[in-house]
């Protein structure tokens, strides 16, 4: 098994959410896969926001979807 050092900053530290020092391989990816799912996430919202999905009931959505497929 090799060891890899990766330097981060206290912010990217803080921003994964990250709790020690040594990490797992799997570790520190779930850790950027958690960042990213979260980023994406808080972008869908600013985009439903924009678009009035939130006013939207879920037939009013399923409607619009199977009209643009």
């Amino acid at each position: 098994m090799r060891t890899l050092n990766v330097q981060v900053s206290d912010l990217e530290y803080s921003t994964f959410g990250l709790k020690k020092e040594n990490l797992s391989f799997s570790e520190l990816t779930e850790a950027i896969e958690k960042q990213i799912t979260l980023q994406a996430l808080q972008n869908s919202v600013i985009i439903a926001e924009k678009n009035h999905l939130s006013d939207m009931t879920m037939s009013d959505i399923s409607k619009e979807i199977s009209v643009t497929f």
